[in-house]
């Protein structure tokens, strides 16, 4: 696109206004051709990219370190959905009630609301603000969860539970779950799905560390945007 309809920088300036109207039409053409399966998952990709733009991000855990991040929504053949481009910290997104991530998982998932769907995400995403406000809107969630992140139970976190291994401590509010695990490392998971496990110690006759049913349905589900990159690196021109 010709530089010269750059648009006047200001508060409502577009960083991808370039592409805006390609990448547009490729969101709105995702939900005309199929309709997604129950289980659906949101996670963030990187689009490798080497060129200058001040939203480029490194991740150095990733394996494309340098790249474009791009928040995704796909289903469990790894059909996109939707998706959103991170560039750079989003203030307008964020309010007193909602932050910017509870902002982009609420516009990832707004043509899916009502239908009933669950939704599965790590620990950058979930809270039990964005879990409430999903399930207000038919859309069920289950996902890692940070033990500090705000709203959750005062005594949740390797400090108070002092896990061995095996140990499973569960807190629930109203339909709210909070689990927490210990095999090799400490686990948690936060979830609306499904009734709550069992407090105890779960370990098979081996003393192996028996999986909850939830850690294993959410191991199931987590990986359709993972899904989703790989089938789209076969197609890569880079």
């Amino acid at each position: 696109m010709d530089n010269s309809q750059r648009p006047d920088p200001g508060e409502e300036y577009d960083r991808l206004w370039k592409i805006r109207t390609v990448f547009n039409t490729l969101n709105q053409a995702y939900p005309k051709f199929y309709k997604p399966s129950e289980h659906l998952a949101v996670d963030e990709v990187i689009v490798k990219f080497q060129g200058r733009v001040i939203f480029r991000q490194y991740i150095p855990k990733k394996r494309k370190r340098f790249g474009i991040k791009i928040y995704k929504l796909c289903d469990e053949s790894g059909y996109t959905y939707d998706m959103r481009v991170y560039l750079g910290k989003d203030s307008r997104s964020a309010t007193d009630d909602m932050t910017a991530t509870h902002a982009t998982v609420t516009h990832l998932t707004c043509r899916v609301a009502g239908l009933g769907h669950k939704l599965f995400m790590d620990n950058f995403f979930s809270s039990p603000r964005i879990f409430d406000d999903l399930l207000r809107r038919k859309i069920h969630s289950c996902g890692t969860v940070q033990p500090n992140r705000k709203d959750m139970a005062s005594d949740f976190g390797p400090k108070k539970l002092k896990l061995t291994k095996g140990d499973v401590r569960v807190r629930t509010r109203g339909n709210l779950i909070a689990l927490a695990r210990k095999d090799r490392r400490d686990v948690y998971i936060l979830t609306n799905m499904d009734p709550p496990p069992e407090d105890g110690n779960f370990c098979d006759d081996s003393k192996r560390a028996v999986k909850p049913p939830i850690m294993a349905q959410y191991n199931r589900h987590v990986g359709y945007v993972d899904n989703s990159d790989r089938m789209a690196n076969s197609y890569s021109m880079c």
